[in-house]
């Protein structure tokens, strides 16, 4: 069972490590607004992605 997301967990895209790690900016349902390091702010659909949760930066 994964820990439901909520602003400010730090996350990785499992398909994109490019991207850095990225801040949770808000959630609604499966949408997940996410500040990327090297991206910037996307938004992902958590119902086709699962974010890995990071314990630190």
């Amino acid at each position: 069972m994964s820990m439901p997301l909520e602003p400010g967990l730090l996350v990785r895209h499992p398909d994109r490590p490019e991207w850095g790690v990225g801040q949770v900016q808000s959630v609604a349902g499966p949408r997940v607004t996410v500040n990327f390091e090297h991206a910037g702010k996307l938004l992902i659909n958590t119902a086709t992605v699962t974010l890995d949760i990071l314990d630190a930066p």
